[in-house]
């Protein structure tokens, strides 16, 4: 539930939002998800964290955070970690958790409503914490992937849980790589 004088946050937990949209089968198309929340409420700010791959020649993640910064988000960003674990593989490691939960905390006073795009369990605290400050949470994530990408624990707390793929008419896009092969078959046919 949305109340248009309302002011709304959006925080968003940007690759558990991408792995949640990857397996409910489309993308995000983050032009058309900033258009659907200033139609909700007035919307103060858009928040997307990311860790990003300094050391890369090409990060693939590089051009969508160059657009969202110049399309009316605010990027957090930090440099993932890279490590390898006890098999001996490569793995990256970039939470964002805390960046997060320190700008919610700090944006509560001047908002009503915070929608946070992410399933982790581990943001239940900062919800209840947002309430008792009197701030509305919105958190939206899936539950209609297997297994289901929300944590029960913060699909309770929340206020209101709203169902990604609920919204994938309004901000979905297909995957890029079914966009190419419709492409490529067209061009072929």
């Amino acid at each position: 539930m949305f109340y248009k004088d309302e002011r709304l946050a959006l925080f968003i937990d940007g690759s558990n939002l991408y792995a949640a949209a990857k397996a409910l089968g489309f993308d995000i198309d983050y032009k058309l998800l900033r258009q659907e929340f200033v139609r909700r409420g007035k919307l103060l700010r858009a928040f997307y964290y990311t860790a990003l791959l300094e050391n890369e020649e090409y990060s693939p993640i590089r051009p969508l955070v160059d657009w969202l910064h110049y399309n009316g988000f605010t990027m957090v960003t930090k440099p993932a970690k890279e490590y390898t674990d006890s098999q001996g593989r490569r793995k990256v490691k970039g939470n964002m958790d805390i960046e997060l939960t320190v700008d919610a905390m700090e944006l509560a006073p001047r908002v009503d409503h915070i929608v946070l795009f992410s399933g982790d369990g581990d943001f239940r605290p900062l919800v209840e914490s947002l309430q008792r400050q009197g701030v509305r949470v919105s958190v939206v994530s899936t539950i209609r992937s297997q297994p289901p990408m929300i944590a029960d624990e913060l699909r309770r707390q929340a206020d209101n849980f709203i169902e990604l793929d609920g919204l994938r008419e309004v901000i979905g896009r297909p995957p890029r790589e079914h966009q190419e092969d419709r492409t490529a078959s067209a061009a072929a046919g």
